[in-house]
């Protein structure tokens, strides 16, 4: 993606996303600038959440969807390349949803939480604070990984060593690293 500079005198959003159907939640908190696209909000998504953008994705704001169109679209989406966030985003408390994978229908919400001031010293994007691991990729969606838990936890379980071999002995559901997250948000930047 081409770097576009960062217009200094755009409003700041504080944003939330929350992946749906789970308790506890897994969520992140950031900073991010009101003038990026969807597109380049989608790439930060897949950052700051674990993603590693292997499937398609679409943004519902307001009744109407965006992402990259194709010809085979069943439902018209719009491009969300030609979209700045500042217009859609209504406000402060403004929600949408984000689904990615439409197989394992990872549902996001996403709430901007405070819309702040400009601030050109402020580094953006950056993540302030999340909670939990992103689930793995093509586990099976909420269920499947519902499934995936009880199987990695319980060394009694039928398929404990395959999920186990399949996943890596590293994965840890309760863990999420900000410095990770946050260099990583930083090369994206350089992009």
């Amino acid at each position: 993606m081409a770097k576009k500079k960062r217009d200094e005198n755009a409003p700041i959003y504080q944003i939330k996303i929350t992946l749906r159907h789970f308790s506890p939640p897994i969520w992140r908190r950031i900073l991010a600038p009101s003038d990026m696209t969807l597109a380049q909000l989608h790439d930060l998504l897949q950052i700051v959440m674990g993603w590693t953008d292997s499937h398609l994705h679409q943004f519902d704001i307001g009744g109407i969807q965006y992402g990259v169109p194709s010809i085979d679209d069943y439902i018209p989406v719009q491009d969300e390349r030609k979209v700045r966030l500042q217009q859609v985003i209504l406000g402060e408390k403004f929600k949408f949803r984000y689904e990615y994978d439409f197989g394992d229908s990872w549902d996001h919400d996403v709430v901007i939480e405070k819309v702040l001031p400009p601030d050109p010293a402020q580094q953006l994007p950056v993540c302030m604070k999340g909670k939990r691991a992103c689930p793995p990729e093509d586990v099976g969606g909420v269920w499947g990984y519902a499934h995936f838990l009880e199987a990695i936890h319980d060394v009694n379980h039928p398929e404990h060593e395959d999920m186990q071999e399949w996943v890596g002995d590293d994965f840890d559901p309760e863990a999420f690293d900000i410095d990770e997250v946050n260099a990583m948000l930083h090369k994206f930047m350089k992009v």
